[in-house]
């Protein structure tokens, strides 16, 4: 699904470089469940929007189902983010003054899905999250775990064959951070979702296949988890 080949991101000051990820070496297979781990300023952020194509490498190659993501043109870029990825963020990014069904019809929207068509997706999420008695309120009269549901579930209406996740139960009570990683866990046994999360949780790295360590922009190990 995703080939990275020597992909860097580098700053210039002068004739020095600042490197955020260095010689980058990288397949995702479709279906894994891969966590990205490491300290701060390790590149770990910087390299999954590398991945949701919200960030160019300065240098290196990216293939996306054998597309050359680096030769392509900014809309078809866009195209292929819209059509096969979802996002999860820590700080959640919903809409303020949208209600709970409006931030999870948006992609739809950007993706011209017939009204009827948006109405039944919609509802089936909203049903598949219990959250049809919450779809007429507004982000800021949910909890911090409601939230995070919704843009879950914002990202997955347009059925994703990749989300890509950054902390995502970061700002979550430790129960309601468990019930996410289950569903996360949910999406890829059951719906084939391949997902990519960015953590520091040793805990929610155990619920994927693999963890990739970075350590000042490198690869430090790649390992599959003790399932």
């Amino acid at each position: 699904m995703i080939q990275l080949k020597n992909i860097e991101k580098y700053f210039r000051s002068g004739l020095s470089k600042t490197y955020i990820l260095k010689n980058i070496d990288l397949t995702i297979e479709e279906g894994e469940f891969v966590t990205i781990m490491g300290p701060s300023g390790a590149g770990k952020s910087t390299l999954l929007n590398i991945l949701g194509m919200l960030e160019e490498p300065t240098d290196g190659e990216y293939h996306f189902f054998d597309e050359p993501v680096h030769k392509l043109r900014e809309r078809k870029r866009n195209d292929i983010h819209k059509h096969y990825m979802g996002f999860v963020f820590q700080a959640y990014h919903l809409i303020d003054e949208l209600t709970v069904y409006e931030n999870i019809e948006t992609p739809l929207l950007y993706r011209k899905v017939k009204s009827k068509d948006r109405q039944s997706m919609v509802a089936e999420v909203l049903d598949r999250f219990n959250m049809v008695a919450k779809k007429d309120l507004f982000p800021n009269q949910l909890s911090g775990g409601q939230q995070q549901l919704v843009g879950i579930a914002r990202a997955i209406i347009s059925k994703p064959k990749l989300i890509l996740a950054d902390e995502p139960t970061g700002n979550l009570h430790t129960k309601q951070g468990e019930e996410i990683m289950e569903l996360f866990k949910k999406l890829n046994k059951e719906d084939g979702v391949t997902i990519v999360q960015v953590t520091h949780s040793e805990k929610n790295a155990q619920y994927g296949d693999r963890v990739i360590n970075l350590l000042d922009g490198w690869v430090a190990t790649d390992e599959k988890t003790n399932q």
